[in-house]
Parts: structure tokens; sequence; C-alpha cells
């Protein structure tokens, strides 16, 4: 889902496609191989470019309840220190090479994200290599970590609860939507010796089923020669930590209603807690799909941009909700298109019914010519977005390697939607929009809950897993968005697609399944690689304006 806040186009003024990309963002030359190891490298050609990017992508997903804790607290620690290097002196060794390092957590995967300076690639691939092949996860690095999650707040939010309720109807059980995919219980936290991390590493941090994504000024077949004879003492794997797929491909229709009456201050942690909370599951169109273009302008049009359908309905002319949007999550579970409401508490249905509304008028009247132009134009204008830098463009790239598409993928879904016609956007609203195919899930903080009707998943605080759905996620693991189009905060381009993006600057449609990085801008400044970054619980992320 895109969460872009732009304004709505002027009526009156001619809509156009953005002019065809600049030479320094067409297609690249790119090579890729499988080692012997099992990695995947996929070397990109980026010529006359200051900084190489890599982007390494290991899955990492919360499949299993015993190793939450172990898997949270090595993210944490993951580059804090080799055999060879204290914290610090990786940190020196990287302000050397002019480069910043970074970890980020999605619901699938454990990204490792390198910029540095040109000629300081084969340096960067060596202390990758060293973190790699030689961990250490000292016992004062460790004990931070878990004085760190001891503080931070073990309690799953009401968005993540909600989340987990609606995805649990909708697809049955699953790690996104069970505890075993939310934080680890503190107390195995803290208890966590650094022998268990050593072991985990050994497990989950390997080669076979992992990629890699080299962008950079070399050839890529110099570039492919390099990555051999750096990375292949590194061996093991596959580690078993993928997402399996949802037992239903499209979600089971329905109402889901959290309560918590009388305890509206019992998340106060929570910047949601005293709000009215609307979340709809509905059918999906994969992004590899040939009518995901089509589908994608209709979510668009629905709640992808600030002046779309339901941010005008709900938000601008009755005053429901402050925060509104409607975007495609897709990661290996599956793909769902999600719609988020958040409004004052007493709310949530006022909000579900409008929401149904728009959802009806959509599906059953189709769009108008205008607004399949408007979001058109705001599709075409993103992909460019997305591709706007050399760390985006490396995400991007490790995005669609993950999720199986063909690296110039972005390049050409322009074209797709310049092709698409207002009557298939119709069809694709008609086949998958229609109200009485969503999960439609509230949550009412408070006492106010007890005047509403509680379904099945009514519950106390406790009653919903500790993990959210694809996106909400503990202090290290948000699923952010996968699909081609998510992306993270400012670390791996969670995904990139025509939905995914970054904070600032990867679009809200990218690559799939990664996070955004931004890119070192000199060799002073460098990231401890210490410094991990995590994903936030929340919908990570639209894609295409509407992924997670």
């Amino acid at each position: 889902m895109t969460r872009a806040r732009t304004a709505a186009l002027p009526t009156g003024v001619p809509l156009t496609l953005p002019p065809p990309l600049p030479p320094s963002t067409a297609p690249r030359t790119t090579l890729s191989a499988v080692l012997p190891t099992g990695l995947r490298v996929l070397a990109a050609h980026a010529a006359a470019t200051p900084l190489a990017e890599l982007r390494l992508v290991i899955p990492y997903a919360r499949t299993e309840p015993g190793l939450a804790a172990a898997q949270e607290l090595l993210a944490a620690c993951l580059g804090t220190g080799s055999r060879d290097r204290t914290r610090q002196g990786i940190a020196d060794r990287a302000a050397d090479l002019g480069a910043e390092l970074s970890t980020v957590v999605t619901a699938e995967s454990l990204i490792l994200s390198v910029s540095v300076l040109a000629p300081g690639l084969p340096g960067a691939l060596d202390l990758l290599a060293e973190l790699l092949l030689r961990p250490r996860y000292e016992e004062g690095e460790v004990a931070l970590a878990q004085r760190r999650a001891a503080a931070a707040p073990r309690a799953p939010a009401p968005r993540v609860r909600l989340r987990r309720a609606a995805l649990t109807h909708g697809f049955g059980p699953h790690p996104l939507s069970s505890e075993c995919g939310g934080a680890a219980p503190l107390l195995d936290v803290v208890s966590l010796l650094p022998d268990a991390l050593l072991d985990l590493h050994a497990r989950a941090v390997v080669p076979g089923g992992s990629s890699l994504v080299v962008l950079a000024g070399e050839e890529p077949d110099a570039v492919l020669r390099l990555v051999g004879e750096r990375l292949a003492p590194w061996s093991g794997g596959p580690s078993g930590l993928t997402l399996p797929s949802f037992a239903r491909p499209v979600p089971r229709p329905g109402t889901v209603d959290l309560t918590e009456p009388g305890a509206s201050g019992a998340w106060r942690g929570d910047a949601v807690g005293e709000q009215s909370l609307v979340l709809t599951v509905g059918p999906g169109v994969p992004t590899a799909d040939p009518l995901h273009a089509p589908f994608h302008l209709a979510q668009l049009l629905l709640g992808g941009y600030a002046s779309a359908r339901l941010a005008r309905q709900v938000r601008d002319r009755y005053g429901l909700a402050y925060d509104v949007s409607a975007g495609l999550r897709e990661n290996g579970a599956g793909s769902w298109l999600e719609i988020a409401c958040a409004g004052a508490p007493g709310g949530a249905g006022r909000i579900a019914a409008e929401i149904t509304r728009c959802l009806r008028d959509l599906a059953e009247g189709g769009p108008s010519r205008a607004e399949v132009d408007r979001a058109r134009a705001y599709a075409a204008g993103f992909t460019r977005f997305a591709l706007a830098t050399r760390a985006e463009e490396a995400s991007a790239l490790a995005g669609f390697a993950a999720a199986g598409l063909e690296p110039d993928w972005l390049d050409g879904y322009r074209d797709r939607l310049a092709a698409v016609t207002p009557e298939q956007v119709a069809e694709a609203a008609a086949r998958h929009l229609a109200p009485d195919r969503a999960v439609v899930a509230t949550y009412e903080p408070g006492p106010t809950a007890a005047a509403m009707p509680t379904g099945s998943y009514a519950s106390a605080p406790t009653a919903v897993p500790a993990r959210t759905g694809p996106y909400a996620s503990a202090p290290t693991a948000a699923p952010a968005h996968t699909g081609p189009y998510a992306s993270a905060p400012t670390a791996v381009l969670a995904r990139v697609g025509p939905y995914a993006s970054a904070p600032t600057a990867a679009p809200a449609h990218t690559s799939p399944r990664l996070p955004a990085h931004a890119p070192a801008p000199a060799a002073t400044r460098t990231l401890a690689p210490a410094a991990t970054r995590t994903l936030a619980p929340a919908v990570p992320h639209d894609q295409k304006g509407a992924h997670p």
C-alpha cells in the first residue's frame, strides 16, 4: 500500500504519462549465477556510479516458535563483532572503505544491506564474508540487546492483533497470524546465551536459498568472479525458514470484532491504543499475474493516494478517520488487498459501513475514465520514483529476485499500465473488490467496545497471538510488505514493484519483498553494523502505492 500523501490533480488538466526513463535509469546489463553453495548472485552494471550497492537476502521467517527468541537476538547482534574484530573494529573498517552496513528483518527475510564507495567493493565483500563466516556474539553485546528487549513493550498492539485475527479468519492458521510470528517471550529472550546464537547462525545464516544483488560500475562478469572468490567458503542450508502458503488462496469472507471492554488504558504504549480501527482483507492479484496491472489501478483509485475514493468519502466528507489506506500485501504466504482506517473511539462501525459502500460502488459501477487516468499517471510516476537512486534500484532488484521476477520488471511495468483500459479496471474491480468477498475486522478501545457486537474473534487483550500478519512484527521482524512493492524504513528497499516504497525515497510499490536502503553519501559517513534497523510492525508498507 502506498501511504504517499499526494494532492489530487487539478480538474481540467490533461493527464499524461511521465516521459521515458532517462538513460541513467534505463535497464541495466545484468548477469546471474548460482554458486555451488546455493547462493544466487545477480550482478547489475551501473556505469560511472560512485557507489556500489549490495543486498543479501536470507530466508528468516519465524515459522518455529522455539527459535523466535534466538532469531530476535541474532538480528539485533549480527554485525556487532566477528572473531577478527570488535564492534569498533568493524565500524573502523567500514569507515576506511566508505561503507554503510545495516540489517533489516521482514516477515520472511533477514537482509544485509551495504553501500560502499566503488573502489571499496572488494573490501566490503571481505567484511561481509567475515561477518557471515566468522561471527562472534560477545556476552556484552548480547546482554545489551537483551536489556533493550526487556525495555521494549512485549504486548502486541491493537493494530497487530486486529490484523492477526483478520488473517486467521480469512486464511486459516498460519505463522503470519500466530504467536510464533510475533515477539519472543521476554524470559526466553533474556535467558539466551551467545552459544545459542552461534548455533542459530550456523543453521539460518546460510547461502542455500539466499540471494545477493550487487549493483556496481564493475562489469557483471568481474563482479560474479569477485563474489565467487570471497564467498566460496560460506556454506550450509537451506534453513527451511520460509513462509508456507496460506491454506486458502483467497480469504474466507466474514466479520471480526476485536473488543476489550474496560481496557482502554491497557495499551498506553501504543499510539493507536485509544483509536477505533477497521481493517479489511480481500482477494488480491499477485504481481507476476498478467492481470495485476488492472487490479493495481483499481486499488489505487480506491485508496492508494490522498485523493482516492476512500479518503474522500471516509476522511474528507464525513471526517470519520484520519488514517486511510488501501494496498496490496504480498509475500511468500500469498497476496491480499488490505484496507486500514483509524479514527476516534466509537466510530469503527460507521467507518466499516462506509468502506463497504465504497467497495460496492466501485465493484458494481466501475471507475470513470478520469479516475483511471489519474491512477495511471500516479502509478507511472511512482515507477520512476522507485528507481530514483542506486540504493533504491539495488533494493528493487533484490526484491524482484526474491519474488522470481525479471530484473527489468519495473522498467516494463509502465508500458503494461499504459495498455490497461477503463473496462479492464472495471472488470478487475467487479471480480476482486466486491464487499461480500472480504473480511471486515473492527477494534474499539475501552468501554466503547461493550456496545459493539462481538464475533468469533472478540477477545481479551491476550486472546490474539502477539504477532501479526504479514506486516505486524516484533522489534526485529517486520514483514513489511512483500510483493514487488514494499519497502523498508531506511535500510533495504523492502519491496519494489509498483507498490513498494521507502520512507522518503522509494515508491510505495517497489521491489518484491524487500526494505529500502539509503546510500552512504561519503566515505566518512559510516554506520557501525551494530546499528541494526528493523521494520516496524505496522502495515509494512503498501505496495505500489499499495502492496506492504
